[in-house]
């Protein structure tokens, strides 16, 4: 780099540069889904370029080594549109696979100084697809899938995609700050950053939304933030989604102190329905790992007897997301999130 005002341009035409496919090849390093049919060979249009730790001293890669900006486009729809629909492998490898290339592709976009709706269209992407992932592997024990790691991903792309809001008006703002901000559900931070927008986004239908599901939450309204929750599209659900299980635990522990009385008694069909659980039977699982009494189909709330589970259990919830996506793919969800 010759000079403060000059940066790299990729010309690398494919998903994966042919010195690194070669190298890989004889490395032994391909992953399955890069390799042709029935060989160790790599397949050009299946090879995508992995994710390369910078390291002191490195040198930066040449322009043939870097994907430009519509190939960059080009890799991400391959891996949400081809390979995630890979049922034949397990869910865990699919998503390591695809959440390495896509850091990969953001560390081009980084290396290139990407900017503007080039690198807003990558960065929605790959959120809705880390948001997707996150929710189809929040029962993956930690040896398949971190939370930790994953929650770290996540931020850092909402970082950059707020940074990139900040230099110019983009169509999917709104949405994708809603999104900010039912994935940080509760946090003061989250909140002050939101109220900080212009008023055209913070008036926007995505974000109000997402206001008054954060507003019932903050405000203990269980039957409101339910309500709302039921209807929230996928993706939104799937933001929120790691805060069910803390809800519904507040949510028991406001009722066992609002109606601690001996002869008070909750139906738990009512209680599920309320807590919008799948099942009674899960409402009781629930009410089991809270240390709640349980009488005739009914709940018995005393403030003595809720205790808080060692393990929030993070399950999936057929009515509050999985019945919203449908058959429809994937792809296909995201693309219309971002256009």
């Amino acid at each position: 780099m010759g000079g403060s005002d000059e940066f790299l341009v990729g010309t690398c035409p494919r998903m994966c540069p042919q010195s690194e496919l070669t190298q890989r090849e004889r490395q032994g390093r391909l992953h399955r889904l890069e390799l042709q049919e029935g060989t160790r060979q790599g397949d050009p249009d299946r090879v995508v370029k992995e994710y390369s730790r910078p390291a002191a001293g490195k040198e930066l890669p040449r322009p043939q080594e870097l994907r430009p900006a519509p190939v960059l486009l080009t890799t991400v729809r391959y891996l949400l549109g081809q390979v995630t629909s890979r049922a034949d492998l397990p869910p865990a490898e699919v998503y390591a696979f695809v959440s390495d290339r896509l850091r990969a592709v953001r560390q081009d976009a980084t290396l290139q100084r990407l900017q503007g709706a080039p690198c807003v269209a990558l960065l929605e992407r790959s959120l809705g697809y880390l948001l997707h992932a996150g929710y189809r592997l929040c029962q993956e024990p930690p040896a398949h899938f971190d939370p930790h790691l994953h929650s770290t991903q996540l931020q850092e792309c909402f970082s950059w995609l707020r940074r990139c809001y900040r230099d110019s008006c983009h169509d999917r703002e709104p949405a994708f700050q809603a999104l900010f901000l039912l994935y940080n559900l509760g946090f003061p931070e989250a909140l002050r950053q939101i109220l900080q927008l212009p008023d055209p986004v913070r008036a926007s239908p995505e974000l109000r939304t997402a206001l008054a599901v954060n507003w019932a939450y903050l405000e203990r309204d269980w039957a409101r933030f339910f309500r709302l929750v039921r209807a929230l599209p996928y993706l939104p659900s799937c933001a929120l989604h790691r805060h069910l299980g803390p809800a519904r635990r507040l949510a028991l522990l406001t009722f066992s102190h609002g109606f601690s009385a001996k002869n008070c008694r909750c139906p738990l069909a009512w209680l599920a329905q309320l807590l919008a659980l799948d099942s009674p039977e899960e409402m009781e699982e629930l009410c089991h790992d809270h240390g709640i009494t349980m009488l005739d189909g009914a709940v018995v709330f005393q403030k003595a007897d809720f205790r808080d589970p060692s393990v929030l259990v993070h399950s999936h919830s057929q009515l509050l997301v999985d019945s919203k996506r449908g058959e429809v793919p994937l792809l296909e969800i995201i693309e219309d999130a971002c256009s």
